[in-house]
């Protein structure tokens, strides 16, 4: 039996709310997200490990592919001068390429513990700031997302509210690029929605990006702004999502889009990556998070050339004749 086949019997509790009971791995009473359709309930933290958990696993098992923590970055848009995050790290030692999640208005929802997940599998160190637990950010914040969405077309970078979220993620990804074991020439932030729009912006205004990667982002305001992004681009949406279709025309009509790559999921609806919401489709998922990660892939951990081959007899130059030897004469 695996641990995601253990029952909950939570009979009151809808699928990917957040409830307060006791986490099916660490046994602790504290808020936990119920999994229904994995049938598991979980705090954050074991939410991020669950792949690897097994309960028959011995001491001589090898290590997890990748370790979770909480932290705290230094950012001068909190009013205590910090910030939470969590980091998923691999556990090979070897400088990992970078990932920067910038969160939906949601704070750190499933799709994107869920992408973090993946992309920590992959071998790439991961970070997501938590704004839902942030000193100074609240609903404002998410509803001046919304609001600019609703009355200017997109997400007004240029809001007071949406800078400060802008500036809590630039200061995500200082810091990120600075930990150990991080290469910071290879680095990608990644979001969905109102956070893909932020991932925009940032990428807007960031030359250490060597990639960006959104599925189903909004639209930002002023239009102009993705011309000044300058890493590679892949966006990932479904057919049958109208946002995220004004957000593609966008970036089509931008400089961008000579760099840019984009994927379409047939009968996707606007948050079909999403575990919790009815719009979710696993093999719409799968094969969204599989385009998402074969670009990282690509861009952050691109294979190394071939060896040239070796050159084929007809280019050798060639053999000097040779010396003929002397024959010795015979005593008589």
């Amino acid at each position: 039996m695996r641990d995601d086949d253990r029952l909950l019997d939570l009979p009151e509790a809808e699928f990917g709310s957040g409830v307060i009971g006791v986490c099916d791995v660490c046994g602790v009473r504290q808020a936990v997200v119920v999994l229904q359709k994995e049938r598991f309930r979980l705090c954050v933290l074991d939410f991020l490990n669950k792949t690897w958990l097994k309960t028959d696993r011995s001491p001589t098992a090898p290590p997890p592919v990748y370790r979770s923590e909480r932290i705290w970055y230094p950012t001068e848009a909190a009013p205590g001068g910090r910030a939470p995050a969590i980091v998923l790290s691999p556990t090979r030692v070897f400088r990992h390429p970078v990932v920067l999640v910038t969160p939906d208005v949601y704070g750190i929802t499933t799709t994107l513990l869920d992408g973090a997940i993946r992309f920590a599998r992959e071998g790439f160190e991961v970070l997501l700031p938590d704004v839902g637990k942030t000193d100074g950010v609240g609903i404002s914040h998410h509803l001046a997302l919304r609001a600019g969405r609703s009355l200017r077309g997109g997400v007004q970078v240029t809001a007071p509210r949406t800078a400060r979220l802008l500036a809590l993620y630039r200061d995500a990804l200082r810091h990120l690029l600075g930990r150990e074991m991080v290469d910071p020439a290879r680095a990608a932030v990644f979001g969905t929605s109102y956070g893909g729009a932020l991932a925009m912006a940032l990428a807007a205004e960031s030359t250490s990006l060597t990639a960006v990667a959104l599925a189903y982002p909004v639209p930002v305001v002023p239009a102009a702004l993705p011309d000044l992004i300058s890493a590679p681009l892949f966006l990932v949406r479904g057919d049958g999502d109208p946002l995220a279709e004004r957000t593609e025309r966008q970036l089509r009509a931008s400089a961008v889009a000579s760099t840019s790559t984009f994927g379409t999921i047939r009968g996707g609806r606007h948050g079909f990556l999403s575990r919790d919401l009815a719009a979710y489709d696993v093999a719409q998922a799968e094969d969204a998070w599989g385009q998402v990660v074969s670009f990282l892939r690509t861009r952050l951990m691109p294979a190394p050339p071939n060896p040239p081959p070796p050159p084929s007899r007809a280019a050798l130059p060639p053999a000097p004749p040779a010396t003929p030897r002397p024959v010795a004469s015979s005593a008589g």
